[in-house]
């Protein structure tokens, strides 16, 4: 019982982190590097 509660709680962790950086705001975005023309 303890193997499945160590399986279910540390998945559940890397789903809960791998959906927060999903969520950021910022993931989009490439930053805008000094001296380049605008297109």
């Amino acid at each position: 019982m303890i193997d499945l509660f160590s399986l279910a709680l540390s998945h559940g962790l890397l789903l809960f982190a791998a959906w927060r950086l999903v969520r950021r705001p910022d993931l989009d975005r490439e930053p805008e590097r000094p001296g380049t023309p605008d297109a």
